[in-house]
C-alpha cells in the first residue's frame, strides 16, 4: 500500500525535521532584503517614519530607515516553517531578542541550529536557536524556538 503525504508548496506539510533529526542539524535560512517599499507599508510600520522615511530618519541620527523589528522575526519564522511545517501552528514556542537594527536595503539571512531533542510522548520536543544577520555577520535578531515533532 502506498502512503499518500500531503505537500504545502512542494514540501511535506508536517515539515522537514523528523523525529531522526539530530541535534546539532542545521536549519537552511532564507535570505531577504530590508525593501523601504515593504518597511513603508501600514502592515509593517507606516506609522513611524523611522521605517519609511530617509530625511526623517537622518534627522533623528539614524544612517537609513530601519526595519521593523516584525519583519526579522518573520524571515525566522518562515523558516521555521519551512522546516517544521504544521508543527510550528501547534504548541510551539518562539522568542525574539531585536539586538541591532536593520537598516534599509540590507540583505538579511536567518540561521537555525537544533540545540535540544527531549522525548515528549511518541516524540520529541526540539529547541532551535535562531538568529538573523546581515551579509557582515552582524546579527540583527537572536532567540529560539521549541516545536513538538512526533508527540
Amino acid at each position: 500500500m502506498t502512503q499518500t503525504h500531503s505537500l504545502i508548496q512542494g514540501r511535506p506539510a508536517q515539515g522537514l525535521i523528523t523525529i531522526d533529526t539530530p541535534v546539532g542539524h542545521r536549519l537552511i535560512g532564507v535570505k531577504k532584503k530590508a525593501a523601504i517599499q515593504l518597511m513603508g507599508s501600514r502592515l509593517w510600520g507606516r506609522f513611524n517614519p523611522n521605517h519609511w522615511d530617509p530625511v526623517y530618519a537622518a534627522q533623528t541620527g539614524l544612517k537609513a530607515p530601519i526595519q521593523t523589528g516584525e519583519m526579522s522575526s518573520a524571515y525566522i519564522a518562515e523558516m521555521c516553517v519551512n522546516h517544521f511545517g504544521a508543527h510550528v501552528f501547534r504548541n510551539a514556542r518562539i522568542v525574539c531578542k531585536y539586538v541591532a537594527s536593520t537598516l534599509a536595503n540590507e540583505v538579511i539571512t536567518t540561521h537555525g541550529v537544533v540545540s535540544e531533542k527531549t522525548p515528549k510522548g511518541k516524540g520529541y520536543r526540539f529547541k532551535v536557536e535562531v538568529w538573523a544577520d546581515n551579509e557582515a555577520g552582524d546579527k540583527k535578531t537572536v532567540g529560539w524556538i521549541e516545536v513538538d515533532v512526533g508527540v
